[in-house]
């Protein structure tokens, strides 16, 4: 038989397998997860938000001095601005607030994750100083999606799914006027980058840009900036070395040299 015709007749039975497959390796890729679970959070939010009073903006990548953040969704209310980072995740989740990277456990296998909470950090400064917002006016959230269970106490602002919602409701003292409420939405609409392939993938870019210059430093624990050795002037400090967070004064944590 002849092999060209052969191999025509084998790909006519199997060619419709080919789509399949290749929806099945795109929907075990990270970003497909995390997209599915952005758009998880995004129907929870409009079946139990209502639309008048909470302002859904998703997927805002917005300029920093030194690059770029992309923050999963912001709620702008007049209760105040939510920042939602959202995880698709499953198995155990272990984590405390302090620590600068959690675990996954999916059986005997561990992994390591940025805490989210600290990457969230980063999110809310720069609302907070290109906004002029107080601190008491923004809320980190986080949302875990997915198949998991911590197995640590956790924030009770690190939640499942419907627990965000609950979390969100909870706050319930006005903060904000209406006018406060739409210039917050119009400023981050004008100011956000344009939603698309290249603007995630310039961030992704800075994102390893980053890891690799921060390859060996120290690390804030509160916003993941580099931390500086610096000398003490006055106060409990005064003539002692210790490090100090370089975001300084938008993050004033400290540690000291033994």
């Amino acid at each position: 038989m002849d092999i060209y015709r052969m191999f025509g007749q084998v790909f006519g039975a199997v060619w419709f397998l080919i789509p399949m497959l290749i929806v099945l390796v795109i929907v075990r890729t990270p970003w497909f997860k995390g997209v599915f679970g952005e758009w998880q959070v995004n129907l929870l939010f409009r079946l139990f938000l209502p639309k008048d009073r909470y302002h859904l903006l998703k997927d805002v990548t917005l300029p920093t001095e030194d690059g770029t953040t992309q923050i999963d969704q912001i709620l702008v209310s007049r209760y105040g601005v939510f920042v939602i980072e959202t995880k698709n995740m499953k198995g155990w989740i272990f984590g405390s607030a302090g620590q600068r990277q959690w675990t996954q456990k999916i059986y005997k296998k561990s992994f390591k994750f940025q805490n989210p909470l600290h990457q969230n950090y980063k999110h809310l400064k720069t609302l907070e100083s290109a906004l002029a917002l107080k601190s008491d006016a923004l809320f980190s959230v986080i949302i875990f999606i997915g198949d998991s269970h911590f197995k640590t106490p956790m924030p009770e602002n690190v939640t499942y799914a419907r627990g965000g919602i609950r979390f969100i409701q909870s706050k319930n003292e006005v903060l904000l006027s209406e006018k406060q409420v739409r210039d917050i939405v119009c400023f981050i609409e004008q100011r956000r980058l344009q939603p698309g392939f290249d603007t995630t993938r310039r961030h992704v870019a800075h994102i390893k840009e980053l890891e690799e210059r921060r390859a060996g430093e120290r690390i804030c624990p509160q916003c993941g900036s580099g931390m500086e050795l610096r000398e003490g002037r006055k106060g409990k400090y005064a003539g002692r070395r210790f490090w100090g967070c370089s975001s300084y004064p938008r993050c004033r944590v400290v540690e000291k040299i033994d």
